[in-house]
């Protein structure tokens, strides 16, 4: 059985939320549709003709990709132009084109925790905060024997998390009082008479990103025809994602050490440094992209050196002087995300018995020539 558009992008964006990505980032379906059965997916960091080609040879008719294909308002497609004729492609041969770009940086799990795991380091903080979820306390009230399986439902959808810890929740038995009117039918009890039932009151949190599927799992497990339950905002607040990572090494190197590990580990031919190759580099920052305005946040938090791409000259100069190291490997150092996003959708198609194939890209999109 092949897997349907909307559900291939429902775990998606498990893995890349689009409500954690930057204000105006180019994400989501930009090309194409959904409505269909998928028989195949090419993930790729970026779409041009090669990689269209490769996605028609391989059979599939969806892309994920990280870099938008429509970055800008287009006034036309004209099909002699060479973005035009990728268009065009895409187009004739009904393949859809779907993008994950900030939000794929910024979620747990994601890009630059990659780009981290592959350089040696457990981050312990972002370079810059950007999204924070907001929590309810929601309350529910269930028969006594609907309670494991109502319970069950809400924190298995993810509720109840509170740090570290997975699954809280209050529980507290009490009496439930109601009267069914006409053209109701109850679970307990009958029209006009009012029944006092043996309840339990849970109470967990919720993050606001899931609130919506934490009810309806709740909902659906509970046996009343309307059932009692309340949702109250707090003002703590939950897990606070962001831009960029920061840790520390788990022995310390010499920047000459560090910069062939980026080389073999980012698969890159070759990187820009600014610093001393003999410094002792302990404590690492990562930003895939175009990061080298973040340099600040980096030396804020104590990291020697920053890895990010498209570092220019003013900037390299102001860091240099301003005591921190810099790794440039590219901007093409994202292609770690082919093969770690295909997984991610292998497992998950895979678990479902879902027979669509994931492909890595294979094409290298890089734009530069090293000589």
């Amino acid at each position: 059985m092949l897997a349907k558009g909307q559900t291939v992008i429902q775990y998606m964006e498990q893995l890349a939320p689009k409500h954690v990505a930057m204000e105006g980032d180019k994400i989501g379906l930009q090309l194409g549709s959904l409505s269909k059965e998928i028989t195949g997916i090419l993930v790729a960091l970026d779409v041009n003709e090669e990689v269209v080609d490769e996605a028609i040879s391989l059979g599939v008719n969806l892309i994920v990709a990280h870099h938008a294909i429509i970055f800008r308002p287009l006034p036309s497609i004209q099909v002699d132009t060479p973005m035009g004729k990728v268009y065009e492609k895409l187009i004739k041969n009904d393949i859809a084109v779907y993008i994950a770009h900030t939000n794929l940086d910024i979620t747990e799990g994601g890009m630059n925790d990659w780009m981290a795991e592959a350089l040696g380091f457990e981050p312990s903080a972002s370079l810059e905060d950007i999204h924070t979820d907001n929590l309810y306390k929601l309350v529910v009230f269930v028969p006594k024997d609907h309670h494991q399986r109502v319970l069950d439902a809400m924190l298995d959808a993810g509720a109840g998390a509170i740090g570290n810890y997975s699954h809280c929740s209050f529980n507290m038995e009490g009496y439930g009082t109601f009267k069914p009117g006409a053209g109701t039918d109850p679970y307990i009890g009958s029209q006009g008479k009012l029944e006092k039932v043996e309840e339990i009151r849970i109470e967990t949190i919720v993050p606001a990103s899931i609130r919506n599927q934490v009810i309806q799992a709740m909902l659906k497990k509970h046996p009343y025809e309307e059932v009692a339950y309340d949702l109250y905002p707090m003002d703590l607040k939950g897990r606070t994602l962001g831009l960029g990572r920061v840790g520390k090494l788990a022995e310390p190197v010499t920047l000459k050490e560090f910069v062939e590990r980026v080389k073999v580990k980012l698969d890159v031919p070759a990187v820009r440094v600014v610093g001393d190759m003999n410094r002792s580099i302990k404590k690492a920052a990562v930003l895939g992209g175009s990061g080298g305005r973040y340099w600040k946040h980096a030396l804020f938090q104590g990291a020697d050196v920053l890895v990010t791409g498209d570092v220019d000259y003013h900037t390299a100069q102001d860091a240099f002087m301003a005591g921190i190291t810099i790794v440039d490997p590219g901007h093409n150092a994202e292609k770690i995300m082919k093969v770690k996003v295909a997984e991610w959708l292998t497992n998950k198609l895979t678990e479902h018995k879902y027979e669509t194939k994931v492909h890595a890209s294979q094409i290298n999109t890089e734009p530069f020539v090293f000589m």
